[in-house]
């Protein structure tokens, strides 16, 4: 048995019906983890067969009960190590879980294993390669959250994103990636990169699946789609022209095919103080991570990267002034960008450049996921369509404030008007 034909909706399913022993499954994922972690790269560390078939107890028969979940690493974890992706941290063994891996575990779930992140979260690449092609870029800096759930070594991953990091590696990996709205999902416990962006989510294979785990995470019932007829604004922006001419052949074709599924589309254009956010969006994440970073850069500088060392003295220069003006315009932005959703439900915007470029010396442009970060936004993304070189391209929708319930019911009804394929 190989687990990746399974959805997590199915897996969970077939354990509870007594379909499926949970062990067998647990183990069927760890050999098969064995199999391609030597090509894919994508775990820092990987919970033993033994200690992952102890975990599955008798008295946690939650709604996960023996599923396999992949954890960022620089989400804390009792059982494994939590690095950061720094060598600072190799050998750090936090006390605590991370509240979210608490909740993780109430549920019936079984931590697999840490996966790569870039140091720190920020631009230095790990070694996790994309799962359509090892010459490519898996995106960051989830990178290893992302691969695993794409390659089917197991059915959910948490991840974290400050400017683009669940969205942009989810369309690089060809999953799905949701952004839950900021402080949703509880960060306690997760090293900050910058506490004003910074917000957790997931991983999954489908919309089914996400909404599926982010309500079990939520405690609620499961939401159905409702939103029979919803309004969908296709956003064009300033950096469209970063767009390659696949990712905007995608999105046209997939405004054709919502059109003939009977599905409201109109256009959306933002002013231009949106566009001239980016300067404060900056501000914000490297004022922040330089106080995050100071003792680093003071007693383990010979440890840290220039894009660490870059990020820290760039946001040291900044003035109170200027940061606390940034956190104005945030809030601005946040009340501005409510009047747009008075006329349509959702945006429909591309989740990256592209596909994910060649070579694995940096991840990827998050130029069309940092605005949505910096204002708290839910978006999640959804693959759609290949590109000539065979790698996945995908859409990213971006929902009102804490309307993530919205956001997961039209992608699911957009998912299904595009028909899209799973396959890996």
């Amino acid at each position: 048995m190989t687990p990746n034909h399974l959805s997590l909706i199915d897996a969970c399913q077939q354990i509870q019906a007594g379909e499926l022993d949970p062990k067998q499954y647990l183990r069927a994922c760890f050999d098969y983890a064995a199999t391609l972690e030597p090509e894919l790269h994508a775990f820092v560390n990987r919970a033993s067969l033994e200690t992952l078939l102890q975990n599955v107890g008798e008295k946690n028969r939650g709604p996960l009960w023996g599923i396999p979940v992949a954890v960022k690493d620089i989400i804390n974890t009792v059982d494994l190590p939590t690095t950061n992706g720094s060598p600072i941290y190799v050998n750090h063994q936090p006390t605590s879980d991370a509240e979210i891996i608490g909740l993780i575990k109430q549920l019936g779930g079984i931590i697999f294993g840490k996966t790569v992140t870039t140091e720190f979260a920020w631009r230095n690449p790990g070694p996790t390669v994309n799962p359509w092609n090892p010459l490519h870029t898996p995106g960051g800096s989830s990178s290893g959250s992302a691969a695993v759930v794409a390659k089917g070594i197991v059915p959910l991953s948490l991840g974290s994103q400050t400017l683009g990091s669940i969205i942009r590696p989810a369309a690089y990996c060809g999953v799905v990636g949701f952004k839950a709205s900021y402080s949703l999902i509880p960060n306690s416990g997760v090293f900050p990169f910058s506490h004003s962006l910074d917000h957790l989510g997931l991983f999954t294979r489908s919309v089914a699946d996400m909404a599926f785990a982010f309500n079990l995470i939520m405690a609620r019932p499961l939401q159905s789609a409702t939103k029979n007829a919803p309004r969908i604004g296709i956003l064009k922006t300033p950096y469209d022209a970063k767009m390659s001419d696949e990712q905007a052949r995608t999105l046209e074709l997939t405004v054709i095919k919502l059109v003939k599924a009977g599905i409201n589309v109109q256009e959306v254009v933002l002013p231009s103080s949106y566009a001239a956010a980016f300067d404060a969006i900056f501000c914000v994440i490297e004022s922040e991570a330089a106080v995050v970073h100071q003792h680093h850069i003071e007693h383990h500088g010979n440890k840290i990267s220039e894009h660490i060392q870059a990020l820290a003295e760039k946001g040291a220069t900044y003035t109170a002034p200027q940061y606390i003006a940034a956190l104005q315009l945030q809030k601005q932005l946040q009340q501005d960008i409510k009047q747009y959703f008075k006329t349509v439900d959702i945006l429909l915007t591309a989740p990256a450049t592209g596909e994910a470029p060649f070579g694995l010396q940096a991840t990827g442009d998050p130029i069309f996921c940092s605005l949505w970060s910096f204002l708290g936004l839910p978006a999640i993304t959804i693959p759609v369509a290949r590109s000539r070189n065979d790698l996945p391209l995908g859409l990213q929708l971006v929902g009102q404030f804490q309307h993530d319930d919205e956001v997961l019911q039209i992608a699911k009804l957009v998912e299904d008007a595009l028909n899209v394929q799973r396959s890996q």
